[in-house]
């Protein structure tokens, strides 16, 4: 059943929320702090050195390995230890999807038509052991996560599915042991790399951007276990890797500021406790023993309910949008969903209302009702699959048609959530409730975020044994465009036997060749356009059932610095430079 929530709660989120849409007022500690203030600037801006920073987050991520892991929160901490070729700036909301050289000295200049994409790595980075990052670096590090799947399945295949492969013959770095590597990647110093794709790539500073280009020396690669003890680029490094429980950071003493205009390198040790229970982290961070919540997925029902209603808590909350989506995920593979029908049906079915109460109320999304998120550009508003309500009650007359012509009359199906996170388990029961009601009788199966789309959801062989027919997610952008969206969700190049994402199993050739057609584009309006199409075909096929536009709201900590949410990484606070107040 739903977690229950009192009335009074609830009337008291709903207003709290419209309230702190537009609130500006005072009452913090931090005497220029209000709701929302860390979406329009950076708060408690600090250029103080020392003092631990400490992180915590409910679960543990897949891996902390920048070349096989594919959640926003590991990219923009990954950045801390790990230097891709280019990142984003600081900057609240959409001033943070500005992107900037990072390992890379210049951004990168294309070649034959945008097919050839060539950087120089910035002179004098070095390793935590000090010996000279190098080109051959980081084309190992490109080689190792997207061409070696078998063993590192986590993060993107971009890389894969774009660069020129050694004509279909490359098996990746730890099977090809030749010296030459994959062709398409060339180094021709020590400081130059090019890499030779399929077609022109428009945006391919953006791809650039993932940690999966941050340099990996062979000599020190452990596979899968290179997770225990990456090699550091960044401003630190791992001190101490308890799996499960802790990583400890410390200053990486051959981190130069000459090197790198972006790092400040603040603390003196940086702190992230794993697996502590959400409502324990939201205490901790009014407290000041945590300053940061990791996933930063913003704070649980009963905490948001106490923060809204306090105008002295309030005035320390971040509500902000961070391109992304709740849905649930139809697998098109899966009898009887793989009829569109169905799929249909169940678009009619699902009572979005009811799911964004479980959600936290609209403060936590608007309903939504198409594929890409408002705060992408390419976005038009639109729904194919109107909801109509009685009173409270969702109008099924539409869902019953399509379910007829579906032809599949009683049916048991799966779906599947995470279980450290109560509002997707409360968000799949109200989904369950929605689809009895038209006769889908769906059981709930549970998994933490660290397995879940390694082990469970989206893997091929484990969603057709456990009859899986639907799937929660939540999706946001790999790099703030359309293509940076869309690509890794519904491209059928991107279904992988572990660590999928295109949840649904979606392979359209339209939709595919739109995709292809787009990312070749040089008019940037033209690609925008592109996006919405591709969005509406998406929807066309019901293949995703949009739930809502994801907020999230997010405690700031009076005593941490340079505070600031940005759009490039979910809506989170951007992780590169917190500091700790003094």
């Amino acid at each position: 059943m739903r977690r229950s929530v009192p009335v009074a709660a609830v009337a008291a989120l709903t207003s709290a929320g419209l309230l702190l849409a537009g609130c500006s007022g005072k009452g913090s500690s931090d005497s220029t702090a209000e709701a929302n203030a860390a979406t329009k600037s950076v708060v408690n801006a600090s250029d103080a050195k020392g003092g631990t920073l400490t992180y915590a987050m409910s679960d543990a991520p897949e891996s902390f390995d920048p070349g096989n892991t594919y959640y926003a929160f590991v990219y923009n901490f990954s950045r801390l230890y790990a230097r891709p070729l280019t990142t984003f700036k600081p900057g609240p909301g959409t001033k943070g999807e500005e992107l900037v050289p990072d390992l890379a000295e210049s951004m990168g200049k294309p070649g034959d038509g945008g097919r050839t994409w060539t950087y120089k790595i910035r002179k004098g980075v070095k390793y935590e052991d000090g010996t000279p990052v190098t080109s051959q670096d980081v084309k190992y590090a490109v080689e190792r996560s997207n061409f070696a799947r078998d063993i590192l399945s986590l993060g993107p295949n971009y890389f894969q599915q774009f660069l020129v492969d050694n004509d279909g013959g490359y098996k990746g770095p730890y099977k090809d042991k030749s010296k030459e590597g994959l062709k398409s990647i060339e180094t021709p110093d020590a400081q130059t790399i090019v890499f030779h794709l399929k077609q022109p790539f428009a945006e391919f500073d953006y791809l650039v951007s993932a940690p999966q280009t941050a340099p990996v020396p062979q000599a020190r690669d452990k596979g899968a276990d290179y997770t225990k003890s990456v090699v550091s680029t960044g401003a630190y490094k791992f001190q101490n890797y308890q799996e499960g429980k802790q990583l400890t950071l410390v200053r990486n003493p051959n981190w130069s500021a000459q090197t790198d205009p972006l790092r400040k390198q603040l603390p003196d040790k940086i702190v992230l406790n794993l697996k502590v229970a959400q409502s324990t982290i939201d205490k901790d961070l009014q407290s000041g023993n945590t300053l940061v919540d990791m996933a930063g997925r913003g704070v649980d029902g009963q905490t948001q309910a106490q923060l809204l209603t306090d105008p002295k808590l309030k005035a320390n909350t971040d509500n902000a949008l961070g391109q992304r989506l709740v849905y649930t995920a139809i697998n098109t593979k899966v009898a009887p969903f793989d009829n569109v029908e169905c799929r249909k049906a169940v678009e009619y079915a699902i009572d979005k209302k009811a799911v964004q109460t479980a959600l936290g109320g609209p403060i936590r999304g608007e309903i939504a009702s198409t594929v890409l998120p408002t705060d992408i550009a390419g976005y038009q508003k639109y729904d194919l699959y109107p909801q109509k309500y009685s009173g409270d009650n969702l109008d099924l007359t539409e869902a019953k048609q399509h379910w007829a012509k579906c032809g599949a009359g009683k049916v048991n199906t799966t779906i599947l959530a995470r279980n450290d996170r109560q509002d997707e388990v409360d968000a799949a029961t109200s989904v369950i409730g929605s689809l009895k009601k038209i006769g889908i009788n769906a059981k709930i199966q549970s998994y933490p975020t660290s397995k879940y789309f390694s082990d469970y959801a989206g893997v091929p062989a484990f969603d057709k044994s456990n009859n899986v027919g639907l799937i929660m997610m939540q999706w946001g952008a790999d790099f703030p465009t359309g293509y940076g969206y869309l690509q890794q969700i519904l491209n059928g190049k991107a279904i992988s036997q572990s660590g999928n994402s295109n949840l649904s199993q979606l392979d359209d050739p339209e939709i595919n060749n739109l995709l292809n057609s787009a990312i070749a584009n040089t008019d940037k309006g033209a690609r925008e356009k592109a996006y919405a199409e591709i969005d509406r075909k998406a929807m066309e096929q019901a293949a995703i059932v949009p739930l809502t536009y994801f907020k999230v709201l997010m405690y700031r900590s009076p005593k941490a610095t340079n505070l600031v949410s940005t759009s490039a990484f979910s809506g989170e606070y951007d992780y590169l430079d917190i500091g700790v107040k003094k």
